[in-house]
């Protein structure tokens, strides 16, 4: 599948801009493409287009090498998850999902068993979705949307409005749908735990711009854009002048050391579980460093920086780009 949308113009109270700005996009089948990035980015306005929701100002959207920017959305055979289940709440489950299958003419009873077992909602098959817990309905509504045999799964954070242990279960449960659907899968999150979970791929959308797609450890690792280095990880990327370039580390590549060749005052520290993260005011500024939570260092404690060249990476400070 390619999607290639020069512009899309959306109108806002005060002003017009472009929703999405030269977006060029390729998912290849059996792959599932993490689409990450901050509220207001495009993402779900990027899968409005794909599914015929939306059509952009220029540009195309393919489908097996043919164009279907001009198909209706029930010719597209796009399948979209919402955020909120879209489910009729006056059908049971069972009623819901024989719904996706009378409209391709099917024989429900074996084929809605066998999903609802597969996503582990069988044994609601009887309730109605405010029966359900809010993981439940996500995977009641993910397996109506594989009954009516897609030839693309959308799926628009579907896991948003869960509490943490649920957003786990739900997570698997989408990791495992690739055993059952062999088509492009585009899952759209803010959350990069989310993205680098899921995603075969993953692809990073700020203010309407694709900045970075490709293997999600290595746009993590090697980020092609400062704005990308800044979005994606618990905590952004260190920035530092060196020179004419501004070189960025993650702060868990960040050393805390009697070796280190930057010394600094301990300003703050977090604790979030395992970890600690520790902030560092040198001479080219603050920098964080993530340890264990074990780690003994106290605020106002003097302490040095040991900053792997391995794990420096170089931008251009006027464009953002990533330098060789």
């Amino acid at each position: 599948m390619c999607l290639s949308t020069h512009a899309l113009v959306a109108c806002y109270p005060r002003h017009v801009r472009r929703a999405l700005d030269c977006v060029s996009l390729e998912v290849s089948h059996g792959t599932t493409l993490a689409i990450v990035g901050p509220s207001g980015a495009g993402k779900t306005t990027l899968l409005r287009v794909i599914a015929g929701l939306l059509r952009p100002s220029s540009g195309d959207v393919r489908m097996d090498g043919a164009s279907i920017a001009t198909l209706a959305p029930q010719e597209r055979r796009a399948a979209l998850v919402f955020q909120d289940d879209a489910l009729f709440a006056n059908m049971t489950v069972r009623e819901n999902l024989r719904f996706a299958l009378r409209r391709n003419g099917r024989t429900p009873d074996e084929r809605v068993t066998e999903l609802a077992s597969a996503l582990h909602v069988a044994e609601r098959l009887g309730r109605r979705p405010r029966q359900l817990s809010g993981g439940e309905r996500q995977r009641a509504s993910i397996a109506r949307a594989l009954l009516s045999e897609p030839s693309v799964l959308l799926l628009d954070e579907p896991l948003a409005h869960l509490d943490p242990s649920l957003r786990r279960n739900v997570r698997d449960e989408i990791i495992g749908v690739r055993q059952r659907f062999a088509g492009p899968v585009l899952y759209v999150t803010h959350d990069h735990v989310d993205a680098m979970s899921v995603g075969d791929r993953l692809a990073v959308l700020i203010d309407g711009r694709l900045e970075d797609v490709g293997e999600p450890q290595r746009v993590y690792d090697a980020p092609r854009t400062i704005a990308v280095a800044r979005f994606l990880g618990e905590r952004p990327m260190n920035f530092f002048d060196d020179e004419s370039a501004l070189v960025g580390i993650r702060p868990e590549h960040v050393r805390l050391g009697a070796e280190g060749a930057f010394p600094g005052r301990v300003t703050r520290r977090e604790t979030t579980g395992a970890d600690v993260f520790i902030e560092v005011q040198t001479d080219r500024g603050k920098i964080v460093a993530r340890a264990p939570a074990t780690d003994g260092t106290r605020l106002g404690d003097l302490v040095t920086l040991d900053l792997p060249a391995q794990w420096l990476r170089r931008f251009n400070p006027e464009t953002g780009a990533a330098l060789a």
